[in-house]
């Protein structure tokens, strides 16, 4: 059981590697605090000249800012990722046979293991994609899986993140920072790279396309979009055309990106928008983003789209606390990996005991994402717990409760000198019907303000490079 209490520092798992650790440790003590905050601002410097930017859309003015970053890295040991890997494969093979199945069969509901209406009245649940025979049962592609440790030393699933999830190239921009700013410890720590993965993520694609030498394009919503330099860095480093909508038309249920020698038929669209801009023909008629005629083509099989429409209903919060029970059912597998214990509001007792206990618990809305929308029970005011509390009463089934946790710790340069700050993993990982594969480590969010459990970065937090080891003895 997850609960509030004394968080698990991550050098505690890295103490196993006692070589590792007095390494670390060492280099650490003959650093000063000022040549640490040096090399923080040098590697902010390099973000900003490179435009490694997020956009803070609580922000009236919705104010673009260089995402923090932190030198002292997040180190995982090769026994603790052989565990955190196993149990990423396993929950998005659970998580791919979940979606086949419900616009499918729909066995899972049939089996009375998941409500019907918590499936098929989910604003996520996509009718267009009933009874589409993809030429490969995957439809999350890519994925994010967020995880924590708690005071226990065991990681759990914080959510799941299947539409369009980001954070990659914070990932590998990390890396190349660390690798430039600390050359001596690359030379004494076996670390597993990371810079191989836009040659996954293309390889994946392909093998999902069923062609040899599909043509691959990566759709973006534009400039204005928080995410947008992760989209120009994934397309330059795949070397897949950035497209937006006006690039792209569809004729004879074929889509076709326009160029100066004519136009050239599409295989695979990588999209980074939601699934209510893609085609204002089947969605959203307002969309400006989306191109019309897409979800016809799709249906006919002539392009697949990544991750497929309809593929958020599985990281919907509400559907969150049955994934286990997917495993289960689809697997026949224990989970590897365990969830959060989660209230749903939607259920009369669950919904009494959070309106008894919101002053203990964190809320989120099922639809919410980076961090906007929460409520942090012991980190708010009476004032702010009944005005959220109303919020729930008004919609129970908009909103789940959990524990507030204990997030395992990691030291970290800030003001006042090196001192433990809350950190969540975001693994990356590729479904293709050849493999699923897994970059080593993830992308490591910090809370970089004192005690704050928010690691998202349009709430303040930042990032560190995060290291497996490898190599003999760990």
């Amino acid at each position: 059981m997850v609960t509030q209490g004394t968080s698990f520092n991550e050098v505690d798992a890295l103490k196993r590697s006692s070589q590792h650790f007095e390494m670390m440790k060492n280099w650490l003590d003959t650093n000063s605090h000022f040549k640490l905050m040096t090399l923080n601002q040098q590697a902010l410097s390099e973000f900003h000249r490179k435009g490694v930017t997020f956009t803070v859309y609580s922000d009236a003015k919705n104010t673009e800012r260089v995402i923090p970053f932190d030198i002292i890295p997040r180190i995982i040991t090769q026994e603790d990722w052989r565990t955190l890997e196993s149990g990423c494969k396993q929950r998005i093979q659970a998580l791919n046979a979940f979606l086949h199945d419900i616009y499918h069969e729909q066995n899972i509901i049939k089996a009375g293991i998941m409500p019907a209406e918590h499936i098929l009245t989910n604003e996520c649940f996509e009718p267009w994609m009933v009874n589409i025979d993809l030429p490969n049962p995957i439809y999350a592609h890519i994925s994010g899986i967020d995880l924590i440790r708690s005071d226990d030393g065991q990681y759990y699933v914080l959510e799941d993140n299947l539409r369009t999830p980001s954070g990659i190239s914070y990932l590998l921009e990390s890396r190349q920072i660390s690798e430039h700013l600390l050359p001596e410890l690359f030379e004494a720590f076996d670390i597993a790279p990371v810079k191989n993965y836009p040659k996954m993520l293309l390889q994946s694609l392909i093998e999902c396309s069923n062609k040899p030498q599909p043509l691959i394009v990566l759709l973006t919503p534009g400039r204005y979009n928080s995410a947008y330099y992760e989209h120009t860095f994934l397309a330059r480093e795949m070397g897949v055309p950035l497209v937006n909508n006006y690039d792209l038309f569809v004729e004879d249920n074929k889509v076709f990106m326009k160029t100066i020698l004519g136009r050239e038929q599409v295989d695979v669209i990588y999209r980074r928008l939601d699934d209510a801009y893609l085609d204002p023909l089947a969605f959203r008629p307002d969309s400006m983003l989306g191109i019309p005629g897409l979800m016809s083509a799709y249906r006919t099989g002539n392009v697949m789209i990544s991750n497929a429409p309809g593929t958020g209903i599985a990281d919907d919060k509400s559907i969150y606390p049955y994934v286990n029970e997917m495993v289960r059912f689809y697997l026949n597998e224990e989970p590897i990996l365990k969830n959060v214990p989660t209230w749903q509001c939607r259920k009369p007792e669950d919904l009494a005991y959070v309106m008894a206990h919101l002053a203990e618990l964190v809320v989120k809305e099922t639809q919410g994402s980076g961090g906007y929308g929460m409520l942090i029970g012991p980190h708010s005011t009476t004032e702010e717990i009944e005005a959220y509390r109303q919020r729930i009463l008004a919609d129970p089934a908009g909103f789940i409760a959990q524990p507030t946790l204990s997030l395992s710790t990691c030291p970290t340069c800030v003001e006042e000198g090196i001192a433990p700050r809350h950190i969540d993993l975001r693994p990356f990982v590729l479904a293709s019907p050849e493999q699923i594969r897994i970059v080593p480590g993830g992308l490591t969010r910090v809370a970089m303000r004192k005690n704050s459990l928010v690691v998202n970065s349009s709430q303040g937090g930042g990032v560190k490079d995060t290291w497996v080891l490898q190599g003999e003895g760990i």
